[in-house]
């Protein structure tokens, strides 16, 4: 099986859900299979995050990355760019680097924001400068989803997007849904023929 690390970082729920669907999409590819992973807040010393999780699923391990046979990458927007706490954890792969641990590997990334012209695509760029550091091959979603020329809420060529509302109280649309799926499935059918 090709294994796919769904790595998001989560916040209100939005990011949470459009890992779920990304997933789904990988799994709906025979012979793959999605990992969901997410990272803790970064501790201030003051309110340190539990070890583990308390619901959903654990923690991602840098050991996570390298097993993996592709990577979709989710965080929310932090004024045009990933969370902090996701940029903590890729931070640390500094050995990963050094040895070419995730070169050739298929990546994709997935955002949400709390405005419609919140950072959408700076995100998602900002997100993939990492990957293309590490030698992942990234991918984005082609306008042959028709849901890309559709969409009146999010969805863009660098990546799934989802228009969350200021206070994180819009579901996933229909066409967001959709091209989390899209994107999901293309990466772990990328991830299968590049094995």
């Amino acid at each position: 099986m090709a294994s796919i690390l769904v790595l998001y970082y989560s916040v209100g729920g939005s990011v949470r859900r459009m890992a779920e669907l990304v997933a789904e999409g990988v799994e709906r590819v025979p012979g793959a299979e999605a990992l969901l992973r997410t990272v803790p807040r970064v501790s201030t010393g003051i309110d340190s995050a539990p070890p583990v999780p308390e619901t959903g699923p654990p923690y991602a391990e840098h050991p996570d990355l390298e097993a993996c046979a592709g990577l979709a990458l989710g965080s929310p927007t932090r004024f045009g760019n990933m969370a902090a706490p996701l940029k903590h954890f890729l931070d640390g792969t500094g050995l990963l680097w050094q040895r070419g641990a995730l070169a050739g590997k298929p990546a994709c990334v997935f955002t949400s924001t709390g405005t419609l012209h919140g950072g959408q695509e700076t995100t998602l760029v900002s997100m993939m400068l990492p990957l293309l550091h590490h030698g992942m091959l990234v991918m984005g979603l082609p306008y042959t989803q028709p849901e890309l020329n559709a969409t009146r809420f999010g969805g863009t060529p660098y990546g799934a997007s989802h228009f969350a509302g200021l206070a994180d109280d819009q579901p996933v649309s229909g066409d967001e849904r959709t091209l989390c799926i899209a994107q999901g499935r293309r990466l772990a059918e990328l991830a299968i023929k590049l094995r």
